[in-house]
C-alpha cells in the first residue's frame, strides 16, 4: 500500500564538498551524526523523458532507512509529494497509474542509476526533537538508457522534519552561504545526472511560441493551461485529493466554452468532437461529484432544523442516500481514468496543441477578435437573464436561470482567455460573471435539492414515516430559491455596468 509524505528541502552545492558546522542556527540546539548509509537507485521514465520534462521522478531505490518505490511529484519550489511502495521486482500498479497522463501507452524503461554515499546529520532542538535532516550525498551516475556515459558529484541536502517550520531552511541557507555553499543549479540529482551523461536532456515542455501576439496565440495560450490542468490533476484525483475533481472537470468546461467562444479562432470541425469527448469526461467527472455537493447541502440544512421540526428517521435516510449514491462511484472514475478513451482523449488534446487549426482570425491583432467573442456571448448572458426576469415563478424560470448560469461561464471563461490582451476591463468582467454564476449557482442548487427531498419524502412515506421534516426543508429551499430571483435584478444591473470590453 502506498503512503505519501511531504518533502521539502533544498540541495547545495560546495567546492569543498563539505557540511558546515549547523551548531547555533538559530533553534538548532545540536548536530547529530547518524552515519553513512549506502544507496542505489534506479530511476524510470519512457523513453523521451516525460517524467522528467514535468519534474516528476520514479526510482526504485535499496539501502538506507526508506527502501523501496518513490514517486515525487511537484507541487512548488523545493516541495514535493513523495510516494512510497514497497520493493518490488516491477514498477507498482498504484504508481504506475499515477504518472499514465504522462506516460500514456508508452513504456516505462531504466533510465539510470544512482549510487551514493549519504552521510547523515540530524538537527535537533533543545528538546531533541528533529527539526531536519543535513547530508553531503557522494554521487555516481550511470546511464542505462537514451544516452552513455557516467558522472560524479558531491552535494549537500537539507530536508525539514515532518510538520517542521519552513522558516528554519532560510536560517540554515543564510549560515551555509556564509560559509560559501551555494544552492544547486539542478532541482534534482536526476536532472543533474541527466544532463552530465551523454544524450540525454529532458525534452521541453509543450510551453508554447512565447509571448501571446496574435488572437490565436492567446487562445491556444488558455488551451493549452486548461490541457496542461487535466494531465497534472490526474494523479490528484485519482488520490482523491480535496477539490481535484471538481477542479478537473472545470478545466475541461473551460476547454469546451473556449472552443465555442472563439469558432472565428480555431476550426470547430477540428474542435467540436474533441469538445463532445471533454463532456463525457465532465459527465463522468461529475457522477460522485455532484452528489456530494447536493448531500452536504441538504446535511446542513437538517443540522440548522431545531429538534421541534424534526419527526421521524430524516438523519439516518439522508445519510443512506448520500452514501448510496457514493458506492462505486469512486471505482469508476478510476476505470475512465485508464480507459483508451481518456489517453485517447490527451493524445488528441496534445495533437490539437502541436498543430493548432486556426481560422483567417487567429492571425489578427487580439484586442478586436477576443472583445468581439466575449461581447457576444455576454449578449446570450443578457437576453436569457431578461426572459427569466419576465418569466412567472416556475419551471420555465429555473430553466432559464440554469442556461444563463452556463452562458455566464461561457463568458467568465472567454473574458479569462481575454485578460492578457484586454487587461482590466476584462478582469473586471471575469469578476462580474463570476458573481452571477455564484448566484444562479445557489438557485439551480436548490432546484436539484427540491427534486431530492420530494424523491425521499415520498419513499419516507410509503415505509410509513412521517413527513413533515422532508416538507420544512423543502419550503425552506423554495424561500432561498425566491430570494436569489429576487436578488438577480440587481445583481445583473451591476454586472451589465462592467461590459466595456
Amino acid at each position: 500500500m502506498a503512503e505519501t509524505k511531504r518533502e521539502i528541502e533544498r540541495k547545495y552545492e560546495s567546492d569543498d564538498s563539505g557540511l558546515p558546522d549547523l551548531t547555533g542556527v538559530a533553534g538548532v540546539a545540536s548536530v547529530l551524526d547518524k552515519g553513512t548509509a549506502e544507496l542505489d537507485a534506479t530511476y524510470y521514465d519512457t523513453s523521451d523523458l516525460r517524467l522528467a520534462s514535468a519534474a516528476i521522478t520514479l526510482r526504485r531505490r535499496t539501502g538506507g532507512s526508506d527502501a523501496g518505490w518513490h514517486l515525487k511529484l511537484p507541487v512548488g519550489p523545493g516541495v514535493r509529494d513523495e510516494i512510497r511502495a514497497p520493493l518490488s521486482d516491477t514498477v507498482p500498479d498504484e504508481l504506475a497509474a499515477l504518472v499514465r497522463s504522462r506516460v500514456r501507452e508508452g513504456q516505462l524503461v531504466a533510465v539510470v542509476r544512482l549510487r551514493s554515499a549519504r552521510d547523515v546529520r540530524d538537527l535537533v532542538d533543545a528538546d531533541g526533537r528533529l527539526l531536519a535532516e543535513a547530508s553531503v550525498d557522494t554521487v555516481r551516475a550511470e546511464r542505462l538508457f537514451g544516452g552513455q556515459g557516467s558522472a560524479q558529484w558531491s552535494e549537500i541536502e537539507v530536508e525539514l522534519a515532518d510538520d517542521g517550520d519552513p522558516a528554519l531552511l532560510d536560517k540554515v541557507e543564510k549560515r551555509l552561504r556564509k560559509a560559501g555553499v551555494r544552492p544547486s543549479k539542478s532541482a534534482s540529482k536526476l536532472a543533474r545526472a541527466l544532463a552530465e551523461t551523454k544524450g540525454g536532456h529532458p525534452r521541453p515542455e509543450d510551453h508554447g511560441p512565447g509571448e501571446p501576439v496574435t488572437a490565436g496565440d492567446h487562445v491556444m495560450a488558455y488551451v493549452r493551461a486548461q490541457r496542461d490542468a487535466i494531465v497534472e490533476l490526474d494523479p490528484a484525483v485519482r488520490q482523491d485529493a480535496e477539490e481535484s475533481v471538481h477542479d478537473m472537470r472545470v478545466a475541461t468546461r473551460r476547454l469546451r466554452s473556449t472552443f465555442r467562444s472563439f469558432g472565428r479562432v480555431l476550426d470547430r470541425d477540428v474542435t467540436d468532437p474533441i469538445a463532445a469527448e471533454l463532456k463525457w469526461l465532465a459527465g463522468e467527472l461529475g457522477v460522485g461529484r455532484d452528489h456530494e455537493v447536493l448531500a452536504e447541502r441538504l446535511q446542513a440544512a437538517f443540522d440548522a432544523l431545531p429538534a421541534t421540526l424534526v419527526a421521524g428517521p430524516v438523519r439516518e435516510r439522508l445519510q443512506h442516500w448520500s452514501k448510496a449514491g457514493e458506492k462505486g462511484s469512486r471505482r469508476r472514475l478510476l476505470a475512465v481514468l485508464d480507459s483508451a478513451r481518456y489517453l485517447t482523449l490527451l493524445d488528441t488534446l496534445d495533437a490539437l496543441i502541436a498543430d493548432p487549426p486556426v481560422l483567417k482570425a487567429a492571425g489578427k491583432q487580439p484586442e478586436k477578435v477576443l472583445a468581439k467573442a466575449v461581447r457576444k456571448d455576454f449578449a446570450k448572458v443578457s437576453a436569457l437573464i431578461e426572459e427569466a426576469v419576465e418569466q412567472p415563478p416556475g419551471t420555465d424560470r429555473d430553466l432559464a436561470l440554469h442556461e444563463a448560469r452556463k452562458k455566464a461561464k461561457r463568458t467568465r471563461y472567454a473574458a479569462e482567455t481575454s485578460v492578457p490582451a484586454l487587461g482590466r476591463p476584462a478582469k473586471d468582467l471575469v469578476k462580474s460573471m463570476k458573481s452571477l454564476q455564484s448566484l444562479l449557482g445557489d438557485h439551480q442548487d436548490s432546484v436539484m435539492a427540491r427534486t431530492t427531498l420530494r424523491e425521499l419524502s415520498a419513499v419516507a412515506h410509503a415505509a410509513g414515516e412521517n413527513g413533515f421534516t422532508y416538507g420544512v426543508l423543502y419550503a425552506r429551499e423554495e424561500r432561498r430559491a425566491e430570494r436569489v430571483e429576487e436578488a438577480v435584478p440587481g445583481e445583473w444591473k451591476g454586472t451589465s455596468g462592467s461590459m466595456e470590453v
